[in-house]
């Protein structure tokens, strides 16, 4: 019985120095907010109240791109999680829906500002866009995504430093 004892106390006191140190891969390195707008040259109204109109700095933002020029412009999610050192981070800027989900991962820090992320925007559970991107903090990639409902997707990522604010 002595030895069962003996062996009970060296995995307890074997494993109390890693119990206090944590997982390094689930530190918050930042924050990405996803923001899903959609574009038409269309009824924007056929989205439903759901949909909101985006503000005038975004119509022109969204506009000087030519690719990005549609009629009228509406935000129909938004999303903010956490980026973690290690781990790949789901945004669903459509809760309860699942429809559009974007996985996004760190890769590699290239400079103090600027991060490289592994993106993917998925579609009705069908990985649709994979891409490999350098984000610098405070300033958007906009990804033209595909024809939907009657008009074309926008995703706006922005990656923000820091931790998120608790309340």
């Amino acid at each position: 019985m002595s030895r069962w004892y003996y062996g009970l106390w060296v995995v307890l006191l074997w494993g109390a120095p890693l119990r206090g140190q944590g997982d390094p891969g689930k530190d918050v390195i930042g924050l990405v907010t996803t923001v899903v707008y959609f574009a038409t040259d269309g009824d924007p109204g056929a989205l439903g109240p759901r949909a909101q109109k985006v503000g005038p700095e975004v119509v022109d933002r969204l506009s000087r791109v030519d690719a990005l020029k549609f009629a009228s412009y509406l935000e129909v999610g938004r999303d903010t999680k956490p980026l973690f050192r290690s781990y790949e981070n789901w945004a669903q800027p459509l809760p309860p829906s699942d429809e559009i989900l974007l996985r996004f991962e760190a890769q590699s820090k290239l400079s103090k500002e600027l991060m490289r992320m592994d993106l993917e925007l998925w579609l009705s559970r069908k990985k649709i866009l994979k891409t490999d991107a350098a984000m610098e903090p405070g300033k958007s990639l906009l990804v033209l995504g595909p024809e939907w409902r009657g008009g074309r997707l926008i995703v706006s990522l922005e990656l923000a430093p820091g931790r998120p604010k608790t309340p």
